[in-house]
């Protein structure tokens, strides 16, 4: 996997790398398919930053012996 596809996804490249990434993503078909198969990933990401992780009423694992 092409690092730029990732981090150009997740929105983290500068506008210049923005730029030389849409570049070279004109002409890489490998790069367009790995883009297509993560364009959903932030919004996975932010599902799971939204799910609470235990309930409220759970004692921290390290406290439940």
């Amino acid at each position: 996997m092409h690092d730029g596809v990732a981090a150009y996804v997740l929105g983290v490249l500068d506008d210049e790398e923005h730029e030389a990434f849409e570049r070279h993503l004109d002409t890489c078909e490998q790069c367009q398919a790995e883009l297509i198969e993560l364009a959903e990933l932030p919004e996975q990401l932010d599902g799971l930053k939204n799910t609470p992780s235990a309930s409220d009423d759970d004692p921290p694992m390290s406290m439940s012996r």
